[in-house]
Parts: C-alpha cells; sequence; structure tokens
C-alpha cells in the first residue's frame, strides 16, 4: 500500500505513519507524558476553585488522539503514577494525589483513551469529528473531575460543578478549536506528501 492511502484509511492515527518498533512506542509514551507535564506548567488560577486552568487538558487529549487509545492509555499513565511518586509536573508544579484536582487527571487518562479509539475510526480527520471527539472527551474529564472535586474539597455537587466545570468552557472551546484545526490539517499536509 502507498504511503498516499494511509492517510485516508481509518484505523491508523498520526503515530502509526512512524515507522513502527517497540523504541517509537516507547518514546510516543514517554513523550506524550513529558508534553503533557510540561503543558501543565501553562496554569492560571481560577478565583474560588482549587482548580486552575491549565493546557493539561489540552495535551492529554491531543495525545490521545494522536498516539491512539493504548498509547494515549500508557502515557497519561505514565504522567499519572510519575506525578503521584512526586514528579512535580501536574498544573503548577504539584505532584501527588491528596489534591482536590487529581480526579481530572484520572478523566484525562479516561479520555485519552477514548478520544483514541475515536481518532483510529477516523474522528481526527474532520472538523466536525474532532469537535465532537473534542467535546466527548472534554465531557469525560469533567464527569470524573467535578465529582472527584465535590468530595475531595467537601463541596456539593452543584458547588463543584461552579468551581471546576464551569469557569474552564471557554477555555475548553478554544483548545477544541485549537484541535479541530491541528488535527486534521496534519492530516491533509501528509496526504499531500504522500
Amino acid at each position: 500500500m502507498s504511503t498516499a492511502a494511509a492517510p485516508a484509511r481509518t484505523g491508523v492515527v498520526l503515530a502509526d505513519l512512524l515507522p513502527s518498533s517497540r523504541v517509537r512506542d516507547i518514546a510516543l509514551v514517554a513523550g506524550g507524558a513529558a508534553l503533557t507535564g510540561i503543558a501543565a506548567q501553562i496554569a492560571v488560577p481560577v478565583p474560588g476553585s482549587p482548580v486552575p486552568v491549565s493546557g493539561q487538558t489540552f495535551a492529554a487529549l491531543l495525545v490521545g488522539t494522536a498516539l491512539g487509545a493504548r498509547r494515549g492509555f500508557l502515557s497519561l499513565a505514565l504522567y499519572a503514577v510519575a506525578g503521584m511518586a512526586g514528579v512535580p509536573w501536574f498544573a503548577q508544579a504539584t505532584s501527588g494525589y491528596a489534591m482536590p484536582s487529581f480526579g481530572y487527571i484520572l478523566g484525562m487518562l479516561l479520555a485519552a483513551t477514548v478520544v483514541g479509539a475515536l481518532a483510529r475510526r477516523g474522528a481526527d480527520r474532520s472538523v466536525p469529528r474532532m469537535a465532537g471527539t473534542m467535546a466527548l472527551g472534554s465531557l469525560i474529564i469533567y464527569a470524573v473531575g467535578v465529582p472527584y472535586l465535590a468530595l475531595a474539597a467537601g463541596m456539593t455537587l452543584p458547588q463543584a460543578v461552579t468551581a471546576g466545570l464551569v469557569p474552564f468552557l471557554i477555555g475548553d472551546a478554544l483548545k477544541a478549536a485549537l484541535a479541530m484545526g491541528l488535527l486534521p490539517t496534519a492530516w491533509k499536509v501528509i496526504g499531500r506528501k504522500g
């Protein structure tokens, strides 16, 4: 099969276009974890919320989409385990698991897996499908993170929604717009080069 046909074919994510090897997969998993850790340092505190606006959710969804479900899961698992072990690469250079925002990290692990599976089915090839993929990924992150925030911070669920979801919707829309342009464009560029 020619390289020109590969981008149009479902069952392939962007990372699959690199030469296949175990070293490639290890590097992609480690690189995805590192990218998420670096993006987490782009963080802005939100008044009244123990959860900052950060780049880690965007990175987690991008990693899952570009690497696929298995490698995306492993990247976010490495990110979570290393952060729990003391690597200060969670938002605002924090680490550990005894923080109210840790549920979002668990949600990112699940979201990266789901968006990776959808990308393997071609969800990253067009703007409308990428919009739905990013929306679903964000929904999964909040579905885990907000209830965890409520329990960890002693908030009611409505308080957790107010502190841990509402302030982030505009930023998530911007992150989704960036991903909607980035990934389908990457596939188009690869298709032209093939």
